[in-house]
């Protein structure tokens, strides 16, 4: 197998341009019917784009031929090419720019015009307006419009513009804007053109084509599209203004696509005949370590001067949810952490350095982070939440306190250093620019060096330290999947699950070519642990508590350590997982979790003491649901994950 050719600087022009494009699209639409608050905002991160399509260009103009690591036909032609879609860009934002202008100077006029009205001034603006009609300025504004029609005429002629697919429904704001609605059979495929729309790349070469869902849009679109309750609460001072809907959170309601259960199974190759990151070695007797170009230890160490919401809202969670992201896509499972607070200090957010003993893993601060994204803007992303009652109403909603985004390599490709990160929280969603998380802050403050020093203290950051991985901890973290973020304390129990995968996928398959189901209820249920942290915890519980009598000889030998698991898989979560005792898991719910951890504990006390399970599932005083043969059957077909270059 031969490996990745690597991209030439045309190529990573062509790429980055196709970053900012996307880019572009998403501020065109939050742009569209964006509230005044907003608007300034928006303008600022139409200026930024534009600062970084015009250092693009420049990179595109100093670009040879002769850089190029390998011969590119139609170099001059491609580059053209290239060097028209910047343009186009630039006059979009441009434009774009020029309407939020106007927007805003026709908002401030408005204002003016309300306050300042008269009789006189009236009737003297009414004489300049008919002085006007007279001296022909009217026909210089119907020749402006006729042009301007012409324009559009040869812009729906030019063979470069290609149809585009409206993400969402807008009404016209303002004059020269169109209206128009997407189409869709029903409301099924409208949910499933938002999470698959397929967007068919072209490589430098010409030969490779890719294909990536980018069904976290309709997240971003949901985030800004539904920001009137936020906008509301915000209005009546009950969070900031920099505060949104929670762009992870939706986009863990749409499926499991950014789910660790998703990510834990084995991802196969191109050809998607054999695993990618799934590979037997036969001297060992074992899965193969796999080294990522992504490998790490990431501590959340603190979070400092988080503003308050009202008395009115009532919070239910405080916590964290970080993922791989490189500016544009999320590249990983999203994984949550939970914080703590203290009443005393409740603009001071805390997090377990270390989970052990009776700890939950949802407090673990320690979390690793594994990709092999080839993107030289990958990075992690961190969202600050809040789940939230409204007590008026009863609503329910999580909102994002802040996010910030840290780098994992400088610009000449080498990974930044592991040292501890104090990160200033950005406002607004990821894919908007210049928003304050409290913007009364800066308000404020004086204009004097001083005052704003003081301001820059009260401003929210985060704290979190990269963690150099040692040789050991290397060789652990390489046993995992291409790509995964997730708890530290655990580590341990998804390793088994990966050689028992290993056991099952590559040494006792006696056919390599037979899709039949596996018979082995491990890998049929353990993803489901990973959606259900206080199940996991349980398992963990009941692995230490076994592992404690293990004798040194027996922890060292792999095979057994593996059979001693099953065994304590099979006495602790798996009859859990169908026990009709235990509620369904709802997220920060204390009721709903005081309830599971009981039936959890019960469960576990009885089966330490009965020296396993049997009895308590023999009898009459616990039942379970009907029985399903997923139970036990795993379809490594239909888990698999296929082979998706943006994953």
């Amino acid at each position: 197998m031969t490996g990745r050719r690597a991209r030439g600087p045309l190529q990573r022009v062509q790429r980055r341009s196709r970053e900012l494009r996307a880019q572009v699209e998403v501020l065109r639409v939050e742009s569209a019917g964006a509230a005044v608050g907003r608007r300034e905002a928006l303008r600022q991160r139409c200026l930024q784009l534009q600062k970084l399509v015009d250092e693009n260009t420049n990179t595109l103009h100093s670009l040879k031929k002769a850089d190029e690591p390998a011969p590119v036909g139609n170099y001059n032609q491609r580059k053209e090419e290239e060097e028209k879609l910047l343009l186009k860009l630039s006059q979009q934002l441009q434009k774009l720019d020029h309407i939020l202008d106007q927007g805003n100077a026709a908002t401030n006029d408005t204002v003016n015009e309300g306050h300042q009205k008269d009789p006189q001034r009236e009737d003297k603006d009414k004489e300049e307006d008919e002085s006007a009609d007279d001296s022909g300025e009217g026909s210089e504004e119907e020749e402006s419009e006729e042009a301007d029609e012409e324009d559009e005429d040869k812009l729906l002629d030019d063979p470069d513009v290609k149809e585009c697919i409206a993400v969402g429904n807008f009404n016209a704001q303002q004059e020269g804007d169109l209206t128009f609605t997407v189409h869709n059979e029903d409301e099924e495929s409208q949910e499933e053109s938002d999470e698959h729309i397929e967007v068919v790349d072209e490589t430098a070469d010409g030969t490779e084509i890719k294909k990536r869902t980018d069904s976290h849009w309709s997240a971003v679109r949901k985030a800004i599209t539904e920001s009137d309750t936020v906008e509301m609460l915000a209005t009546m001072g009950a969070v900031p203004a920099g505060f949104r809907l929670s762009t992870l959170s939706q986009l863990l309601e749409q499926g499991n696509q950014f789910r660790a259960s998703y990510f834990l199974q084995p991802k196969l190759t191109p050809s998607q005949l054999a695993f990618k990151d799934l590979v037997w070695d036969s001297e060992k007797n074992t899965i193969c370590p796999t080294p990522t170009r992504v490998s790490l230890i990431v501590t959340l160490c603190s979070c400092k001067t988080i503003p308050l919401p009202a008395a009115s809202i009532q919070v239910l969670s405080r916590h964290i949810r970080l993922c791989l992201f490189d500016g544009n896509r999320v590249l990983s499972n999203i994984h949550t952490v939970r914080a703590t607070w203290q009443p005393k200090n409740p603009h001071m957010w805390t997090f377990s350095p270390r989970v052990t003993g009776i700890l939950p893993s949802l407090l673990d601060g320690d979390c690793f982070a594994r990709s092999n994204s080839l993107s030289s803007d990958i990075g992690l992303l961190f969202e600050l939440g809040i789940t939230y009652i409204r007590n008026s109403t009863g609503e329910r909603q999580e909102l994002s306190c802040g996010w910030a985004f840290q780098k994992l390599f400088t610009s000449d490709g080498m990974p930044v250093p592991s040292k501890m990160y104090e990160l200033l929280l950005n406002g607004g969603t990821p894919y908007e620019r210049g928003v304050e998380v409290d913007p009364s802050l800066s308000r404020r403050a004086g204009s004097g060096v001083l005052h704003q020093l003081i301001s820059l203290k009260k401003q929210p950051v985060l704290v979190v330290k990269l963690r150099s991985l040692s040789t050991q901890s290397k060789d652990i973290l390489n046993l995992l999947p291409e790509t995964l973020i997730g708890s530290m304390c655990y580590i341990h129990l998804l390793i088994f699950y990966r050689q028992i995968l290993g056991d099952a996928l590559l040494r006792e398959r006696i056919n390599m070519q037979s899709a039949e189901l596996i018979c082995n209820p491990i890998l049929a249920t353990f993803p489901q642990l990973m959606d259900q942290p206080d199940l996991m915890d349980a398992l963990r519980s009941a692995w230490a508590d076994r592992e404690r009598t293990l004798k040194k000889s027996e922890k060292r030998d792999r095979e057994f350590l593996k059979s001693v698991f099953i065994l304590v898989y099979h006495d602790s979560v798996f009859p859990l997982l169908r026990s009709t005792l235990l509620p369904s898991y709802k997220w920060a719910e204390e009721e709903s979790e005081a309830s599971r951890w009981r039936v959890i504990a019960d469960f576990l006390r009885k089966s330490r003491e009965n020296d396993g399970a049997l009895q308590s599932l023999l009898s009459s005083e616990n039942t379970h649901t009907a029985f399903d043969i997923s139970e036990l059957a795993y379809d490594f077909l239909g888990e698999t994950r296929k082979n998706n270059p943006t994953l």
